[in-house]
């Protein structure tokens, strides 16, 4: 069986960004480089019905080990990563026995992983981290979750004496651009309920997230010579400013927490004659959520009318909802995955998510698919890291869940 760690970095370097502004699936070429190898990899491991499609969706099956009848459960998680930051020649360190302080990433560009700007670090003293070299993101998201799957599905086959149903795997792009679930065909991966291994620290289950919507504001002005502006020239930069000032200032990432939801402009780009805004909405509960888009459009009339014309335009849509909705009518799910962990002798962290996984898509599909803790930190940053041990034990909760499930259902 391959070691966790060089599974995980073999996976790490390469790099598989997905691409917002690209509509195909995936959004980048990259991504075709990690799915072919996975392909590959797990037809050479013996797993069955091992596919790849036209979209870089690959899956495989765990056969099963018993006849009885147990339902088919699956594990998912996704090959691209953030574009949020480069992941270009990733470079991953590997820390062992790690003392509880300060870890230098890169001496020449003064990039240091501490303590003071991170306290959950001081919780993994003695442990083996594995971080970036400050000058890429890690990959972790997802790549963690990747390297747990295979590696629990390596186990599984090896050990054929364990008794359990029938298992599909599943590793998906674009998740990071809000489509990891647009094209997955839930009907031919066959499970009844499903897991994503896209969390964060260890013990995490989570299985409530954000309703979400991203919106595109355009922003039309007029541009003349500024020294004969007076009454003619209208700024779209400073139209903009006055959309930004009516949305509510404290309703933003920084200043929100746990259930509290809002408005997050992401990308703003412009001159005096065209500006355009990139926001993303969120929030848990669904009425407040279709508050929150119902005052966006009335923060961009209000505008308008400011100017008396039509200087802002919207183009809102909804990305995913919260799966709470349909994971709580099978709360057997939720239940074998709090057992698994407590097997494992993992704390268990039950809380919403403050953003949206696959499963979330999945879950409105027909597939319900609660998300697991991978190990990982601080995603989509230099600042980046996964815990091994960590990594280890999502791999046994996996396998937890896959005896647990054929005990409960035997």
């Amino acid at each position: 069986m391959e070691n966790i760690t060089e599974r995980f970095i073999r996976y790490a370097k390469i790099e598989t960004t997905s691409n917002p502004e690209n509509e195909s699936c995936p959004s980048s070429e990259n991504q075709w480089t990690l799915a072919k190898l996975l392909f590959k990899e797990l037809t050479d491991l013996g797993l069955e019905d091992v596919t790849i499609d036209d979209h870089a969706y690959v899956m495989a099956t765990i056969p099963a080990t018993t006849e009885a009848d147990i339902p088919v459960i699956g594990f998912i998680a996704h090959i691209d990563t953030a574009p949020d930051f480069t992941a270009a020649n990733v470079n991953p360190q590997v820390h062992k026995n790690y003392d509880g302080g300060d870890i230098v990433l890169n001496k020449e560009q003064n990039v240091i992983l501490s303590p003071k700007d991170f306290e959950e670090l001081k919780n993994y003293a003695g442990k083996t981290l594995i971080t970036t070299d400050g000058t890429t993101l890690l990959g972790a998201d997802d790549k963690a979750g990747v390297t747990e799957i295979i590696a629990a599905a390596e186990y599984l086959l090896e050990h054929p004496e364990i008794k359990h149903g029938k298992i599909r795997i599943a590793f998906n792009p674009d998740e990071e651009v809000g489509k990891g679930a647009h094209l997955f065909d839930v009907e031919k991966f066959g499970a009844q309920w499903a897991y994503t291994l896209d969390g964060s620290e260890i013990g995490e289950l989570e299985y409530e997230n954000f309703n979400a919507a991203g919106a595109k504001v355009k922003i039309k002005g007029l541009s003349v010579h500024p020294g004969t502006a007076y009454h003619q020239m209208i700024n779209s930069l400073l139209v903009a400013n006055r959309f930004i000032s009516v949305l509510p200032p404290e309703e933003v990432p920084e200043r929100t927490k746990e259930y509290e939801g809002f408005f997050h402009l992401y990308q703003m780009k412009g001159n005096v004659e065209n500006t355009e805004l990139q926001y993303i909405i969120r929030d848990h509960d669904k009425a407040l959520f279709e508050k929150k888009k119902a005052l966006f459009l009335t923060a961009a009339k209000l505008v308008n009318d400011l100017y008396g014309q039509e200087l802002i335009t919207v183009d809102m849509k909804d990305q995913y909802y919260n799966m709470k909705e349909k994971v709580e009518p099978q709360m057997h799910i939720i239940h074998i995955a709090e057992e698994a962990m407590k097997k494992a002798d993992v704390k268990l962290k039950i809380h919403a998510i403050r953003g949206g996984t696959d499963g979330a898509q999945l879950s409105y599909k027909g597939l319900p698919c609660p998300n697991i803790f991978t190990g990982g930190h601080n995603f989509h940053g230099r600042y980046e890291y996964v815990v091994l041990e960590s990594m280890q034990k999502a791999m046994e909760v996996i396998v937890n869940i896959v005896t647990l499930t054929a005990e409960k259902y035997a």
